[in-house]
């Protein structure tokens, strides 16, 4: 017997990535699936409010499902503190909205590289597929993003590799290029959908656009707000999450306040609170709001105001809001306001 070849695959779970798994497992590749987080995933933010919801398969990780029914194991591999550089210093620039498609992808492949010399694997595949997405995989990108990751003639992707040049594991006889594709374009239904029908592949996410935070128009001026105000190397983790949930309100002394939209975000908003100053509604049901630390008087008074407008109690005269500042040490205070509606909150929403 010969010697098993290994090689890194970036798994998503999706269709494209399962496929390219699934071909080179049949080829005979001792393949290590990697999964890379980068905080931007909207799908793994769905997971999260879905843990424990009956019924709902957003609480299943799809890179781990894949693995299980693929046979092997996923490593999972958190990309995201790095990955701020890229999004704030993109090199080759945005999509529609604050995707840093092409730097991303750089990013993902060097980290996969990385992995690659440790393990000893020979090559990197992925699910990509010719001229599918308009910014990173066309004919010209594939091979930019080749080069600049490190990995010329060791980057293969089996579904359309036969549109592509020849790379070293088809040349070196590590795998059969004659038994890899030749897709491309942006129709799944009549290529990977029928050959994930022949292979027997049943179970996998309805291929869909929208799957990154950084490609939402609304997600992406939440976060040139951000930038405006606080400035790119300012930018952190915490920032960029919190952008996911809530109504956010740009406030006239130049602070931000966010508020959460349901009891989900409410308890995801609760583990953000330091650095900020939290306001809660006494006596209705009501949002959690943050307010961002060395908000002044006016804008504390208005962050009240706005915060019972979204309240159970918006129909009162007056009600009344508790707030904590962000040191911990400064305790509880109230503020006694007349409840904003939303029309007129309006006037500072980003």
């Amino acid at each position: 017997m010969g010697e098993r070849i290994k090689a890194v695959g970036l798994l998503s779970g999706g269709l494209d990535s399962t496929l390219a798994v699934r071909i080179m497992l049949e080829q005979g590749i001792d393949v290590i699936a990697v999964n890379f987080y980068t905080g931007f995933c909207v799908t793994e933010h769905r997971r999260r409010f879905a843990r424990g919801k009956e019924g709902s398969s957003y609480g299943r990780h799809e890179a781990l499902r894949a693995g299980k029914d693929l046979g092997i194991e996923v490593r999972l591999v958190d990309i995201s503190e790095g990955y701020l550089q890229v999004l704030t210093r993109p090199k080759f620039g945005y999509g529609s909205a604050v995707n840093p498609c092409i730097d991303c992808r750089i990013y993902m492949l060097k980290k996969a590289r990385e992995i690659m010399i440790e393990e000893g694997a020979r090559f990197i595949f992925t699910g990509e597929v010719l001229e599918q997405r308009p910014m990173s995989q066309r004919r010209q990108t594939l091979r930019l993003i080749e080069k600049e990751s490190g990995l010329e003639g060791i980057l293969l992707r089996p579904l359309s590799a036969t549109h592509l040049p020849i790379t070293i594991p088809e040349r070196e006889g590590w795998v059969n290029r004659e038994k890899l594709l030749g897709f491309s374009g942006r129709s799944r239904r009549d290529q990977q959908m029928r050959l994930a029908r022949e292979l027997d592949i049943t179970d996998y996410p309805q291929p869909a656009g929208g799957c990154c935070f950084l490609t939402d128009r609304n997600y992406a001026r939440r976060l040139r707000d951000l930038w405006e105000h606080d400035g790119k190397e300012r930018l952190t983790l915490d920032d960029v999450i919190v952008l996911k949930v809530g109504r956010h309100f740009r406030l006239p002394g130049g602070k931000k306040l966010v508020i959460g939209r349901n009891q989900e975000e409410n308890a995801f908003l609760d583990a953000y609170r330091k650095g900020r100053c939290a306001l809660e509604v006494a006596r209705f049901v009501g949002p959690l709001a943050l307010l961002e630390e060395g908000s002044d008087s006016r804008d504390l008074q208005l962050a009240a105001a706005i915060t019972a407008g979204y309240s159970d109690g918006r129909g009162e005269s007056r009600v009344t809001v508790r707030y904590s500042r962000p040191d911990p040490e400064s305790g509880a205070d109230e503020l006694t306001v007349t409840p904003m509606p939303p029309k007129e909150a309006a006037t500072w929403m980003i």
